[in-house]
């Protein structure tokens, strides 16, 4: 089924491109024309670019192994030189030393002090031995408190370098840590540019051997309703979503598409770790995960005027981060032939996560936006969701209504920009979203 395929396609374009924007690094990001002195390069089969994503997810499993085992000793030499640590127990030592000698200085002189007040009180008739042994007795309590003094500076210097030592340790962990870290999320940018390349190339592949472009069919119409704009993590949350043939004619085979995101300050998520989606239908009651490509098939023809119904289960893991989440539909058809009949605009509809246990408080219907369509312009003011169906600059200095194609803006399947619509949503959402939580 070409059309399915090329919905998939579609979908993966989608989920790795708002990633790659935002996990790469400014190398990944460069833009800049390749000159004429470079020579041009053959363009990698899709097997070559399979075998590169096999061993680009290698290669991030490991680095994320190497990470997560380095986490864990620098957790625990941090744990050790707060207490254990050789260098611990030697500052420790150096400061209990330099408090000894802080308060043997003290002591010291105090004594100055004392002696120095027997001599002034001496009798106008004390003996010249007694006013010699006051005055012995005043000198050799400075020379007891000059060398207390000495000994306290010597403790402190001790203390000091002691206490370096472990902060110097600190760093340095620290550091060492920060090296597998960067490597993890260099093999993770690479992976997801790697799973980028593939899904651009199959979907190259995709639309030459179907020859064709599927056009928008604005009388298709895919709208959820019973969505709440604010869902609590450990909750389940049922809702629907209706796909109505506004036509005059009939629409021999309905997908429908629903990809559901979580987004926080570090970016999007994974459906699969946080959100659990299921659909069911009146000849399909039974629930059914969307799996991995997120698209809903087998939902029949449609006549004339007439519309289908599919209920959807959406379940937020508890480790589901606070943060946001946003919704993707549309719906495409076919037609008997396999040929592509046409797709529905692309609605996006964003909503709260709560943590676990808290209360959603007042909540309502979340509300579509439409894909941005290009030359709509925008003044930087228009949040998403908002009635213009136009997104907000994300701060970066460049809108997202001018990405797309006109002829293709609701493309699902077979239409790149489609893609590339849904995949800058999602960033303009996670960079919305990571502004207000730094705000």
């Amino acid at each position: 089924m070409k059309i399915r395929r090329a919905l998939a396609t579609a979908v993966a374009l989608a989920v790795t491109t708002p990633a790659a924007l935002l996990a790469v690094s400014p190398a990944y990001a460069d833009t800049k024309p390749v000159t004429q002195t470079q020579e041009k390069k053959s363009k990698p089969t899709i097997k070559e670019l399979e075998t590169a994503v096999a061993e680009a997810k290698e290669a991030y499993e490991k680095a994320a192994k190497a990470k997560a085992d380095a986490l864990v000793e620098l957790r625990k030499t941090l744990d050790e030189l707060g207490s254990t640590h050789p260098l611990a127990v030697t500052a420790a030592a150096a400061k209990q030393a330099a408090k000894d000698a802080d308060a043997a200085k003290t002591a010291a002189d105090q004594a100055v002090t004392d002696a120095k007040a027997k001599l002034a009180d001496l009798p106008e008739d004390a003996t010249p031995e007694q006013k010699t042994a006051a005055e012995t007795a005043v000198t050799e309590a400075e020379a007891t408190a000059a060398s207390a003094a000495t000994a306290k500076a010597a403790a402190d210097a001790k203390a000091t370098e002691a206490v370096t030592a472990v902060n110097d340790a600190r760093v340095a962990a620290a550091r060492a840590y920060d090296v597998v870290d960067k490597a993890a999320d260099d093999a993770l940018a690479a992976k997801i540019s790697a799973e980028a390349a593939l899904a651009q190339a199959v979907k190259e592949a995709e639309e030459e051997e179907e020859g064709d472009v599927c056009e928008p069919e604005n009388d298709l119409t895919a709208e959820v309703t019973g969505l709440p704009n604010k869902l609590v993590a450990g909750t389940t949350t049922d809702f629907a979503l209706r796909v109505t043939n506004g036509s005059d004619r009939n629409m021999d085979e309905i997908i429908a598409y629903t990809g559901v995101f979580a987004t926080d300050k570090t970016g999007i998520k994974e459906t699969g770790k946080f959100f659990r989606l299921q659909w069911s239908t009146k000849s399909s009651p039974k629930w059914q995960s969307t799996g991995e490509d997120d698209y809903i098939d087998g939902l029949g023809p449609l006549k004339p005027g007439s519309h289908t119904d599919v209920k959807l289960r959406l379940t937020l893991d508890k480790a589901t981060p606070a943060g946001n989440g946003v919704a993707f539909v549309a719906a495409d058809f076919y037609n008997k032939d396999g040929s592509c009949g046409g797709m529905t605009d692309l609605n996006m509809y964003e909503f709260d996560v709560k943590a676990a246990g808290s209360k959603p408080g007042k909540t309502e219907d979340a509300k579509p936006s439409k894909a941005p369509k290009p030359g709509t312009g925008n003044t930087g003011t228009t949040p998403l969701g908002s009635s213009s169906g136009t997104p907000a600059q994300t701060g970066t200095g460049g809108s997202l209504a001018a990405t797309g194609s006109s002829s293709a803006t609701g493309s699902i399947a077979l239409a790149g920009g489609a893609a590339v619509l849904l995949g800058a949503a999602a960033v303009f959402v996670v960079r919305r979203r990571k502004a207000g939580s730094a705000a």
